[in-house]
C-alpha cells in the first residue's frame, strides 16, 4: 500500500451524514469519543448497521470493528441470545407503575454473578451510577471531598469529575475544589493525600485496573476480612488494591471500584472477583447490556440500604430513574450474564486478545516499527499507542495508522475485542496492520508523516478549545 491507495478511499455519504449530525447535535455525536474529530479528516464512517464483529457504513463499506460501542458490545452486534431475550420482553410491556418481576430476577442473577456485592440498583448509564456512589459515600461519611484516581480518564459527566478536566467550562470552582486526585499504584502518595485532608475525604474512586495490572505493594498489609481468594484460580496478587482497601478502612472513607470496563472483561465477577479485593461500592455498565442501556450500582447492604426505606437515618436520594428498570434492558443484561458464565466469554475474550496482540507485535517488529506501535493492556481490553521518531505519543502518527486501517476495512480506535471475532478475523486484522506498518515505516524514515495524513490530525477528546 502507498499514499495513493489511501487517497482513493472516500466516504461521501458519511461526510454528508456527518454534516447533518453537526447541524442538529452538538459535537455531531452523543459521546465525545465517537466524534469525527477522533478520526482522520473526511474518514469518519457513519454506521448503517452491524452484525457480529462487523459493521457497515452508509457508503456500503464493511469493517471489522474493534472497541465495539466503546466496549459495550462484548458479545458482538445483534447477538441472537440477547436479541431473543429483548424481543420476548418487548411483547410483554417495557415499563410499569410498579416494579416488574424482571427487576427481581435481574438483581438475583447479577448478585449471583458478582457475589462480592450484597445489593444492586440498576440505571441507564455509567455516570448516573458513579455519581450515585459518590453521593452515597458523602452521605454515610458526612464528608465533602471526593478523591479520584488521576491516571484514569473518565468517571462521570457530572460536575464533581468534569470540573477536573480541560472541559471544565460551566462548572463552579467551589465544586471543582471538592475533588482531589491520587496516583494509581502509589499508596504512600494516597496516604499523604488522606492525611492532608484528614476527615474530609468521603471516598476513593478508581478503576481497579486499566492497561497496567495492580502492582504488588508490600508497604501496607491488608486486613484479612478485606481480601478474598481470587476467582478462577487467578495467579495475581491483591497487592496495591489490598493496600488501598486498608487505607480506606483506616481513614474511614468509602472505596469505590468503577468497573464499567473491567466488569465481566476481567472475570465474570469483575476485577474485584479476579483480584479478591472487595470494595464498598462498585459500578458496572458497558458489557452488562451488550449495547442496550443498563448500568448498575452494587455494594455492601449497610451502605446501599441508605438509599432505601428500611432504615431510620436520613434518606439518600440514590437512583430514581423512570427508565432504569425497563424490562427489555434488564432482559438483555440477564442474557449477557448467562452467556458469559455458560459460554466462558471472558476466557474467549482473553484468548482472542492474546492472539491479536502477539500478531500485531510481530507485524510491527517485522516492519521495523515495533518500538513505535505499542500494544498495551489486558488481553481482553487492548489499546495501542502510536509513537513518533523520538518515541513520544503522536496524534499525527495515530492519524496515519487509523487511516491505513480504515482504508483496508478495519475500524479500530482501539484493539478491544468482542467474542464474535473469529480466528480468521484476527488473522485478517494482523495482515492489515502489517500493511499499515509498512507505511508507518516510510513516514518514520521521512521524519514527517504529513503526506500520509490526508488532512488535520485526530484530536484528543478532552481539550479546552475546539
Amino acid at each position: 500500500m502507498d499514499t495513493e491507495d489511501t487517497e482513493e478511499f472516500l466516504l461521501p455519504r458519511s461526510q454528508l451524514a456527518n454534516e447533518r449530525l453537526h447541524a442538529m447535535i452538538p459535537g455531531g455525536a452523543h459521546t465525545y469519543a465517537k466524534g469525527d474529530d477522533q478520526y482522520p479528516e473526511n474518514l469518519a464512517p457513519v454506521i448503517s448497521h452491524g452484525r457480529g464483529a462487523h459493521v457497515w457504513d452508509v457508503d456500503g463499506n464493511r469493517y471489522l470493528e474493534y472497541g465495539s460501542g466503546l466496549r459495550s458490545v462484548s458479545l458482538g452486534h445483534a447477538h441472537p441470545r440477547v436479541i431473543e431475550a429483548v424481543r420476548r420482553e418487548l411483547d410483554r410491556g417495557s415499563n410499569f407503575v410498579r416494579p416488574s418481576i424482571v427487576e427481581v430476577e435481574a438483581a438475583e442473577l447479577f448478585l449471583a454473578t458478582v457475589p462480592t456485592a450484597e445489593m444492586v440498583k440498576f440505571a441507564k448509564n455509567g455516570s448516573d451510577a458513579t455519581t450515585a456512589a459518590v453521593r452515597l459515600a458523602r452521605a454515610v461519611t458526612g464528608r465533602p471531598r471526593v478523591a479520584i484516581c488521576a491516571d484514569h480518564p473518565f468517571f462521570s459527566v457530572d460536575d464533581w469529575f468534569i470540573g477536573t478536566t480541560p472541559m471544565s467550562a460551566g462548572i463552579p470552582a467551589a465544586t471543582t475544589e471538592l475533588t482531589v486526585a491520587f496516583p494509581y499504584g502509589d499508596l504512600a502518595a494516597t496516604e499523604e493525600l488522606l492525611t492532608r485532608h484528614q476527615g474530609q475525604i468521603a471516598c476513593l474512586i478508581l478503576e481497579p485496573a486499566t492497561h497496567a495490572e495492580p502492582p504488588p505493594s508490600p508497604q501496607l498489609l491488608p486486613q484479612p476480612s478485606a481480601v478474598k481468594p481470587p476467582q478462577n484460580g487467578g495467579d495475581l496478587t491483591a497487592g496495591y488494591l489490598a493496600g488501598l482497601r486498608e487505607l480506606a478502612d483506616r481513614h474511614g472513607c468509602v472505596l469505590i471500584f468503577d468497573e464499567m470496563i473491567t466488569g465481566f472483561r476481567w472475570s465474570e465477577a469483575g476485577a474485584q472477583g479476579l483480584y479478591g479485593v472487595v470494595p464498598d461500592l462498585s459500578t458496572f455498565g458497558k458489557a452488562l447490556g451488550n449495547g442496550f442501556a443498563v448500568s448498575a450500582l452494587a455494594g455492601r447492604r449497610e451502605l446501599m440500604e441508605r438509599g432505601g426505606l428500611r432504615h431510620s437515618r436520613d434518606r439518600v436520594f440514590l437512583l430514581s430513574t423512570t427508565h432504569g428498570a425497563e424490562t427489555h434492558s434488564l432482559a438483555a443484561a440477564m442474557a449477557v450474564l448467562t452467556t458469559y458464565v455458560e459460554e466462558g466469554i471472558t476466557a474467549r475474550l482473553h484468548a482472542l486478545g492474546e492472539r491479536l496482540a502477539a500478531g500485531v507485535r510481530d507485524a510491527a517488529a517485522g516492519m521495523g516499527v515495533g518500538d513505535h506501535i505499542v500494544v498495551r493492556g489486558r488481553a481482553s481490553n487492548l489499546v495501542f499507542a502510536t509513537l513518533d521518531e523520538n518515541r513520544q505519543p503522536s496524534q499525527q502518527y495515530r492519524t496515519l495508522f487509523l487511516r491505513q486501517l480504515l482504508a483496508n476495512g478495519v475500524l479500530a480506535p482501539s484493539f478491544v475485542v468482542s467474542s464474535a471475532l473469529s480466528d480468521a478475523d484476527i488473522d485478517r486484522t494482523i495482515d492489515v496492520v502489517a500493511q499499515a506498518c509498512a507505511v508507518y515505516r516510510k513516514a518514520l524514515d521521512a521524519a514527517d508523516p504529513t503526506p500520509w495524513l490526508g488532512g488535520r490530525p485526530v484530536k484528543p477528546a478532552f481539550r479546552r478549545l475546539a
